[in-house]
């Protein structure tokens, strides 16, 4: 049954930490680390909590596992944090029962990627949607990403016809020139747009209109400080601290999810850096001794 959101007027803003699948040596989801990263997020001064989406793994994980891990997040978070819920399915009937569930669980809005297995065509997915929408009664935030790319004019139409849809997250390249599009194009139906892509151009974004970001949650205490520099009118220090953190963003875009889980193991966060996504890179020695040197420069912008 959809319920109400509490979502602040005016909207969302901030950084919004997408919560990794913390997994033990064997394989099975690690309920306690999930409980530690939630706590981690908080106390880095996030300001909302994002699962399960692409950087959880999600395409890897049973359907009772997302539902499971999704009540552990919001369950730990209680209350103190927005959660927006992953619900995204290869179809409507598989993305609508997860919205009707996130609803069910308490999340306080959704998020999902367009159909991602097979393309949809534009009614496909204004009725997925649709459907999402009808099914959660919650804010939706669109992930507009390269899996699943959609014209700007779309996803204006998505915003202004569909009862519920009001964010996007924007990481299709180029995605500041996205946002602009975008940001001037749907005008005050979107109440915000938000960045993805581990926050590499997060400044351009920024200056572009974008209202938030969803990186991954290894050093949310460092996107805060950035985000609150640059907010602040400090845009000399945001972007030095952002300078500073981009050689471990590039690490991560280049090996990809296995640097932000061994992050977190090497801050006390989760327990391995283990993977369910088929083919994911295996951290060699070498990469242990560049992850360590380029942590090294950046540990005493750790606010925990």
């Amino acid at each position: 049954m959809p319920v109400e959101s509490n979502e602040p007027e005016g909207g969302w803003r901030g950084i919004f930490a997408v919560l990794q699948t913390p997994l033990r040596e064997d394989g099975s989801a690690d309920e306690r680390s999930m409980r530690r990263q939630v706590d981690f997020c908080a106390s880095c001064g996030g300001h909302g909590l994002v699962f399960p989406v692409l950087g959880a793994e999600f395409q890897y994980l049973a359907d009772w596992e997302r539902r499971d891990l999704l009540r552990v997040v919001v369950d730990q978070s209680a209350g103190t944090l927005p959660v927006v819920a992953g619900v995204a399915g290869p179809s409507r009937a598989v993305a609508a029962p997860l919205a009707a569930d996130a609803a069910d669980a308490g999340a306080d809005a959704v998020i999902a990627l367009p159909p991602y297995v097979s393309p949809a065509t534009p009614d496909e997915i204004f009725d997925y949607y649709h459907a999402i929408s009808d099914a959660c009664g919650l804010p939706i935030f669109v992930q507009h990403a390269k899996l699943a790319p959609m014209a700007p004019s779309f996803l204006v139409r998505l915003l202004t016809e569909i009862e519920n849809v009001a964010y996007i997250k924007e990481e299709r390249d180029p995605s500041a020139h996205n946002i602009t599009q975008v940001a001037r194009d749907v005008g005050d139906a979107c109440r915000g747009i938000f960045g993805g892509g581990h926050g590499r151009w997060m400044l351009s974004e920024m200056a572009r209109g974008a209202t938030g970001f969803m990186p991954a949650a290894q050093t949310v205490d460092i996107y805060v400080r950035i985000w609150d520099a640059y907010q602040g009118g400090d845009h000399t220090e945001a972007r030095r601290l952002f300078n500073r953190h981009l050689p471990l963003i590039n690490l991560i875009v280049l090996l990809g999810l296995p640097v932000c889980k061994e992050v977190l193991v090497r801050r006390g966060v989760i327990t391995t850096n283990q993977m369910r996504t088929p083919g994911a890179a295996d951290l060699d020695e070498g990469d242990h001794e560049e992850l360590t040197q380029i942590l090294a420069d950046i540990e005493d912008l750790y606010t925990v």
